[in-house]
């Protein structure tokens, strides 16, 4: 790796196993669907025969790396490693006061691998200096703190290791999850990856809210992480990554993790590795447990505090930031459904089907399914125009309660994709508890994003995108 960046297109690694996406779909002998942002791919005769064999077998020969590298970076399909055998790992650690989760995150840890501790100015720092000493851990002290961005940055400068484990003192884990998570990094390519974060039992309503919606959990499929991707961002409270990756992303000395940013440093590294050509991945199959909040204030703070990072991203990383992407047509049905319209509603969604049809007779592709994927483009629609009315104009939404001709529309946008998220909860709450904790927990983010648009003088994270086109349609 040249440079400390990914020779070229480096081959998939022979021997790995891929699991096909849930939303994969063939269409035809030749055709498959899916993938995030959404793609058609038209496989050749060679292709099928890949495609077939890395269904039921291990990449095994270079038209199967070809295809699997291709499936894998569209999100067709994900890598199915196995866990790496005695991996070259260092263990760092930020921490500022809470000596109990320290000593917590460091006993789930055990002695496999070398831990480094940063305190980041702890009020008692000879409490963190104890409890690293009882697990072997080594201890370097920052004299005033300076956030997590400049904790971990001070650990990565003296770690020598291949990979590097972040991972926050507030998370518990069990098992060599490291092992499982480090067998990715044989694709020379991958430069992170990510376990699911799953809060710890609560014990309050608040808490019980954050169990369901935590911000940390990025849910149970495995995705490549990519902007405008189906996981577009990971956390470092639990994060495995290659040194010599972090190395390739710091230009003329600069910091790994950008010290200006008290929040979202972690989605402003994944998104610089991912523009210099490296791949991230989330593997849900490894768990790793983190506290959250228990109380509303705490909570929603929290919430308006990530919030605030939308904006720098945004003036870091033009166009990767769109609170909401719409496709015109599907817009156009569900503005009509919402004002009472039902055959333009009707006559835009049978547009928009005629569209993707022509494109697809077009490329000769099967046009098999479309309706209904044109229906569950409307529904998505109908619930991204819901979340954002609630994150960035709820004062509006709330004043068209009161009007004759806005009430149905303001109550379906307000309330309606908060309704369908509960009936699909496996332990329901109580609904109107329920929608009040979404409302205020979108309201806490959208006044957080507001703020740091404000302060930056930052448009992007506050303004929808138009998509023109609802998926690429691609030859393998």
């Amino acid at each position: 790796m040249p440079g400390g960046r990914p020779a070229g297109d480096p081959p998939f690694p022979h021997g790995v196993a891929l699991t096909v996406d849930a939303d994969t779909r063939e269409r035809g002998e030749h055709t498959l669907w899916g993938g995030s942002p959404a793609r058609v791919f038209r496989l050749s005769e060679a292709g099928r025969s890949a495609w077939q064999q890395l269904r039921r077998h291990p990449v095994a020969t270079p038209a199967q790396a070809a295809l699997a590298r291709t499936l894998t970076d569209a999100g067709l399909a994900h890598p199915q490693p196995p866990a790496a055998d005695r991996p070259d790992v260092s263990v760092l650690i930020p921490v500022r006061d809470r000596p109990a989760l320290l000593e917590r995150c460091l006993d789930g840890l055990g002695s496999r691998y070398p831990v480094l501790v940063v305190d980041d100015g702890s009020a008692d720092p000879g409490a963190v200096d104890r409890i690293a000493a009882r697990h072997g851990a080594r201890v370097i002290h920052r004299a005033i703190g300076g956030g997590p961005a400049a904790a971990r940055n001070t650990g990565l400068a003296v770690v020598e290791s291949e990979l590097v484990a972040l991972l926050d003192s507030d998370c518990e884990v069990a098992g060599d999850w490291i092992a499982k998570v480090a067998g990715h990094f044989v694709d020379p390519a991958v430069a992170a990856v990510a376990p699911r974060v799953l809060p710890q039992p609560a014990t309050t309503q608040a808490g019980r809210f954050a169990q369901r919606h935590s911000s940390l959990d990025l849910g149970e499929r495995a995705a490549r992480v990519r902007p405008g991707g189906r996981i577009g961002y990971l956390p470092t409270a639990a994060l495995l990554v290659r040194r010599l990756a972090l190395a390739s992303v710091c230009h003329a000395g600069a910091e790994v993790f950008d010290p200006a940013l008290r929040y979202g440093e972690d989605v402003d590294l994944v998104w610089r590795l991912h523009e210099a050509g490296w791949r991230i991945r989330y593997d849900p199959g490894v768990v790793v447990r983190h506290q959250e909040p228990e109380s509303w204030r705490a909570l929603l703070s929290r919430r308006y505090r990530y919030g605030t990072s939308a904006a720098p991203l945004a003036a870091r990383h033009p166009g990767t930031l769109s609170p909401l992407v719409l496709q015109p047509l599907p817009t156009l049905s569900v503005v009509a459904l919402l004002t009472r319209r039902p055959v333009p509603a009707a006559a835009a969604y049978l547009l928009a089907v005629q569209g993707v049809r022509r494109t697809l007779r077009t490329a000769g592709l099967p046009v098999t399914g479309v309706a209904g994927q044109t229906a569950d483009a409307v529904r998505q629609t109908w619930q991204g125009i819901g979340r954002y009315g609630r994150q960035f104009a709820m004062p509006l939404l709330a004043a068209g309660l009161l009007g004759r001709r806005t009430r149905w529309p303001s109550l379906s946008l307000l309330a309606g994709p908060a309704i369908l998220d509960w009936l699909g909860l496996d332990s329901r709450p109580g609904l109107p508890l329920y929608l009040a904790g979404r409302c205020a927990d979108d309201v806490a983010y959208g006044a957080g994003v507001w703020a740091g648009a404000l302060r930056e003088r930052v448009a992007e994270p506050l303004l929808p995108r138009i998509a023109w086109r609802p998926f690429r349609i691609r030859s393998r």
